[in-house]
């Protein structure tokens, strides 16, 4: 194997990141042998420091980890696994384990995020009623005729007044990304291009 340089307990942190997001998942810690299994099995596999013991992520739960990509930095002391993740990372229920943001930001990139997070939660976890579960469930010729609609109205606001193109825009922005989370595209993907 490369050079790998474990810490003084023969451990070295593992970032576990969504291979079609990009979402940074989880961090755990991985030694030789768990690295090993890792690349023989095509899952993760992990060392636990409290119990002091292999684990293989989802073994219990099912929230397994494909693993699509083993990369190493440029230190050469940190992992980064890109997977497929099946149902949750953190063992709370949330997809990320990285779900407690320590300062808000208010910015676009950040906006898009949450709607995409909530939207994908809709249609991971469909409530009962839900007009997302509806526009899920009827498919992407439903969603872009909805955008189409939308984009419309977005004209006709631009031609009444501003609170009338606010509440349009935001409309056709939700909508849009019920288009991405349908067709599987990040806003990271999106905001990339601009």
């Amino acid at each position: 194997m490369m050079d790998i340089k474990y810490d003084e307990s023969g451990l070295i942190p593992a970032i576990a990141q969504d291979v079609g997001t990009g979402q940074v998942l989880m961090l755990a810690y991985m030694n030789e042998e768990s690295l090993k299994l890792t690349i023989e099995t095509g899952y993760a596999h992990y060392y636990s420091r409290s119990r002091k013991e292999l684990w293989k992520k989802g073994e219990t739960s099912g929230n397994l980890q494909e693993v699509k990509g083993i990369y190493l930095d440029c230190d050469r002391d940190t992992l980064l696994l890109k997977i497929n993740q099946v149902g949750v990372a953190c063992h709370t229920g949330e997809y990320s384990c990285f779900y407690n943001e320590v300062k808000a930001y208010d910015d676009i990139d950040n906006t898009l995020n949450e709607l995409y997070k909530v939207i994908m939660d809709r249609k991971i976890n469909p409530v009962e009623g839900s007009y997302t579960k509806y526009l899920f469930e009827e498919g992407l010729d439903k969603i872009l005729k909805k955008i189409g609609e939308e984009a419309s109205e977005v004209i006709i606001g631009a031609k009444n007044n501003k609170e009338e193109l606010i509440y349009e825009t935001c409309d056709l922005i939700y909508h849009m990304t019920v288009l991405l989370v349908n067709e599987g595209i990040s806003p990271g993907e999106i905001l990339e291009q601009l």
